[in-house]
């Protein structure tokens, strides 16, 4: 089983992910940075509960993108009751932005939860982020009926998608 993976940004640079408990402490710095993200977009944090359990595999997983060592950002999927997952905490450090960064973190999030078995994708958003959104739409998310607890928010955009099949010679997931 893989525990960690190198991809090549669009500037040559190299990103290196690997898994990390939610609760560790680059996890959680980097998702305090989203967090103060949504203060300053929204005026508040996510309310949305999260329990750090539900991104442990194999019914979960947490990505961290280190580019020269240096955390660059974070993404993470924890299973969906539908029969699917839900993205959560995709984020980019602002030095690390425009990069490519978000797309690799997204792809292997796509691809660890399709290596897991599952075989669609939900996340939410909200209009206050086009950047978020226009990424989303470009990797062929499409508007799904709002859930959980921003599901009547008229600042909220649920999108979702289809899971390609892995494909057998794939690595191992580090979810199954």
């Amino acid at each position: 089983m893989s525990t960690s993976a190198e991809r090549v940004l669009r500037d040559g640079s190299v990103v290196r992910l690997r898994p990390l408990r939610y609760d560790d402490p680059l996890a959680q710095r980097l998702v305090e940075e989203v967090q103060q993200e949504y203060v300053v977009r929204y005026g508040g944090r996510d309310a949305a509960p999260v329990d750090p359990a539900d991104f442990l595999p194999p019914e979960g997983l947490f990505l961290v993108a280190e580019v020269d060592g240096e955390p660059a950002g974070c993404g993470a999927w924890r299973a969906y009751p539908r029969g699917g997952v839900e993205i959560k905490r995709v984020y980019v450090v602002p030095g690390f932005r425009r990069r490519g960064v978000a797309q690799v973190v997204m792809a292997e999030l796509e691809a660890t939860a399709a290596r897991a078995g599952h075989r669609s994708v939900v996340l939410n958003t909200g209009d206050k982020q086009p950047e978020a959104v226009e990424l989303y739409r470009a990797l062929g998310y499409t508007s799904v009926p709002g859930y959980g607890v921003y599901a009547c928010s008229p600042d909220a955009v649920f999108l979702g998608k289809d899971l390609a099949l892995p494909d057998e010679d794939e690595e191992q997931s580090w979810a199954s």
